[in-house]
């Protein structure tokens, strides 16, 4: 990592302290000192953990000095630990032996003597034309230091930027021809729009220039050529051209901004679409958790950044670069006398550019920081109402408020001021300039070695690029945060999908419902098993329970049915076929499934019921919502079906909630149907109506009932008792596990009200 962490130079002395805030399955949490304060740093360790095999994620964050890393099953998470230690180690290493000098330079195949003789060569040659040379070549001299000042700042910063992001890049072609892909057509349009947009605008300022010189002098030579030998003749020939280049000018910009724009927009449409079709075919543990914020991120925020760079900094930078090769080339083959002195300030200003950049993303990370912990402080405080006043604390949380909101106005005034600050800087730099053409462009004039009619319509035109290179750091910055945001999606797309059966068609109407589990292993990553050896049948046609401790393998069962998960060892069939061999889509179409928390959509209860059998009447959806006993208070609503119920339907308490989901299960009318807990929120009355529906509903098909109210399964035809560790403690029905006395008896006399036996 020798890129990586040789930016991290100056770090060296810091101590090495590591130590763990918390460690859950898959997440860690680290302090780490080394990056407390230090942003770069941060970005470096963060970079360094990534590269690391089985760290899925890695974020250092420099306010708070913490380390979040995100880890697989190839990493133990007793390991975590070592290896953020050993990359804080290397960092520091890296850093210390970036400052020392190399014990012996070793030749480079790349130029690595040539250069240096050229550059002596160079020295002397220009030592010569200043002692003895015309004082022509004097000022070529000069143009010729601030052009290689000019490009030794850039390339300074263009490679810390390429060091800085040189892993996240390891595609064959450039991220940005990637990113671009099927849009070049458009991108090759607002380039050409954007670079002729430039020349129409320095036209525009030459024929202001010519304007001028027919004020002062009475003509200008260049319009005499043309046949236009009166002032009078001359201005009103220089109103055309200055009216046509305003046009121009207004329909070249609006143009070229609306096809870069639609470029941002199609290639964030594109990516959006691209990755989020990617996304719903990704393995369902890429999905569950806290990872989901990550993927969400990745879609919305890293994909528009993928299009706001091309619809805003790739427009500056081509016009950047047209303004510099049209005006170097103008100002040597027409006034090379004043050239030196109109592009001073470019080197000045472009490193002014860069370090402005560097200082304000700290400045901004810190006010970031600032702001969310205000946010977060404000949402969690009007969240918890009701404990807030009932520990009469109103005026504790008021002083919290007003703390954290006077350190967040603290930190943006120190941004403001940097911002503030640098803009006058800048704002120097151009008057000086203008100031310093003005003096040595005089001199020429008056000596007569730079012709009037010359000077005067190019004396304003280097502004254009002084005040363009005001934006290079952004620009700069800005690629930074495009590539970052690039490998983030790539790593989103190239996360595995849900591999499929190819054991030919499976006809879902055509199923009849026999499960069996044959010696079935499981364990979630980085945990014990929690089915092992797991064998048991479930018979078709029938109705079968599975209760049991929290913990003891139920819903992991139902999981394996549906492919959430797979099997490690062993085999999971239906009518005989392995569920491996079978498509995922064909295998779901088979079983309806309601999950222990039934999520629904932002939209009214009809779509809801009517979700994934989008094809169903109104009375077909009423009709399944009466046997889950959700008509009645469906019926009670204004809207009745046509009731939108935000989001994951926060307009319904948890019973409701079930049983919608339940009703859209009922629709699907699967041949095989999975209860997960699905009436565990309902009040007994209305579970023992559902209970007597759903006995009529599973006739001729089977269903699997996971419950922990044992009042929800004791019409089974078979109940399995679960136990930890994934084995079959007891199966019969209701009355064979009573009569046997054992942990289902306890559990029922338990829930019974009764003492266990």
């Amino acid at each position: 990592m020798p890129s990586l962490l040789g930016a991290a130079a100056g770090y060296r002395s810091v101590d090495v302290d590591v130590r763990p805030r918390s460690v859950i399955p898959g997440r860690q949490r680290w302090d780490v000192k080394l990056v407390l304060g230090r942003p770069q740093a941060a970005e470096i360790l963060a970079a360094a953990l990534r590269r690391i095999p089985g760290i899925t994620e890695a974020q250092a964050n420099p306010i708070t000095g913490g380390v979040l890393v995100r880890h697989d099953a190839r990493v133990a998470a007793a390991d975590v630990g070592r290896l953020v230690r050993r990359a804080v180690t290397l960092v520091v290493n890296g850093a210390a032996a970036a400052t020392r000098p190399a014990a012996e330079p070793v030749p480079r195949a790349d130029g690595g003597v040539v250069r240096p003789v050229l550059a002596v060569g160079g020295g002397v040659a220009a030592g010569i034309a200043l002692i003895r040379g015309s004082a022509l070549s004097k000022q070529l001299v000069a143009l010729g230091g601030v052009a290689a000042a000019t490009a030794a700042v850039v390339r300074t910063a263009w490679r810390r930027t390429v060091d800085a992001t040189s892993d996240l890049s390891g595609a064959e072609r450039h991220p940005l021809l990637e990113i671009v892909g099927p849009h070049r057509r458009r991108l090759y349009r607002a380039s050409a729009l954007a670079v002729a947009c430039q020349i129409s605008e320095m036209a525009l300022g030459t024929f202001l220039g010519w304007t001028a010189l027919v004020l002062i002098k009475g003509e200008a030579a260049p319009l005499v050529r043309v046949g236009l030998t009166t002032a009078s003749a001359q201005l009103w020939g220089l109103a055309a051209l200055v009216a046509a280049a305003c046009a121009a000018v207004a329909g070249l910009s609006y143009s070229s901004n609306l096809q870069w724009r639609q470029l941002g927009q199609d290639i964030e449409h594109d990516w959006r679409n691209r990755t989020y079709a990617h996304v719903q075919h990704l393995e369902l543990r890429h999905l569950e958790g806290e990872r989901t914020t990550r993927i969400a991120g990745a879609l919305t925020d890293d994909v528009r950044q993928l299009g706001a760079f091309f619809a805003t900094s790739a427009s500056d930078l081509l016009q950047l670069g047209t303004s510099l090769a049209v005006l170097v080339p103008l100002f040597l083959l027409l006034a090379p006398q004043i050239a030196w002195i109109a592009f001073l300030p470019i080197p000045v200003i472009a490193w002014l550019s860069f370090h402005y950049q560097d200082k304000v993303a700290a400045d901004y990370a810190v006010s970031g920081e600032y702001r969310a912990r205000l946010h977060s402080q404000l949402v969690n405080t009007l969240e918890a109402g009701a404990t807030v006043k009932s520990f009469c604390t109103e005026d504790y949380e008021a002083e919290r408020i007003d703390r954290l909101s006077g350190e967040a106005q603290e930190s943006n005034r120190q941004t403001d001021r940097s911002t503030i600050r640098h803009a006058e800087i800048v704002r120097v730099c151009t008057t000086s300039s203008m100031a310093g053409t003005l003096l040595i462009g005089g001199r020429s004039v008056l000596n007569g070695s730079l012709p009037f009619e010359v000077f005067s319509p190019l004396i304003g035109l280097p502004q254009m690029v002084l005040l363009r290179m005001n934006r290079l750091g952004g620009i700069v910055d800005q690629y930074q945060r495009t590539l970052a945001a690039h490998d983030r999606v790539q790593r989103l797309r190239a996360l595995p999908v849900e591999a499929d059966g190819t054991g030919g068609p499976f006809d879902g109407e055509k199923v009849h419902g026999e499960i069996v589990l044959d010696k079935v292993t499981f364990a979630y990553p980085g945990r014990p098993p929690v089915l092992e050896d797991l064998s048991l049948t479930i018979p078709a046609g029938q109705v079968t329970a599975l209760v049991g401790a929290t913990g003891s393998g139920k819903t992991t069962i139902a999981k394996l049915l549906m492919r959430f998960q797979d099997a490690e060892s062993g085999s999971v069939l239906l009518d005989g076929r392995d569920v491996h061999d079978l498509t995922r889509r064909d295998l779901r179409q088979a079983i309806g499934f309601v999950a222990q928390d039934p999520f629904l959509f932002d939209g009214t209860i009809a779509d809801n019921i009517r979700y994934g059998s989008f094809g169903a009447s109104d009375e077909a959806v009423v009709e399944a919502a009466t046997m889950a006993e959700a008509h009645a208070f469906v019926a009670t609503l204004p809207d009745g079906y046509d009731t939108v119920i935000g989001e994951r339907g926060a307009a319904l308490s948890g019973g409701q909630r079930q049983r919608i989901a339940l009703a859209r299960a009922i629709l699907k009318d699967a041949p095989v149907v999975i209860l997960d807990e699905a009436t565990s929120a309902v009040d007994n009355e209305t579970e023992a109506a559902i209970q007597r529906t759903l006995r009529r509903f599973a006739a001729e098909r089977t269903m699997v009932v996971i419950a922990h109210r044992l009042s929800t399964v004791r019409h089974a035809d078979r109940i399995y008792v679960m136990d930890k560790g994934g084995v079959v403690a007891e199966q019969g029905t209701h009355d064979e596990l009573l009569a046997q006395h054992g942990l289902y008896a306890s559990l029922w006399h338990l829930q019974a009200g009764e003492l266990a036996a």
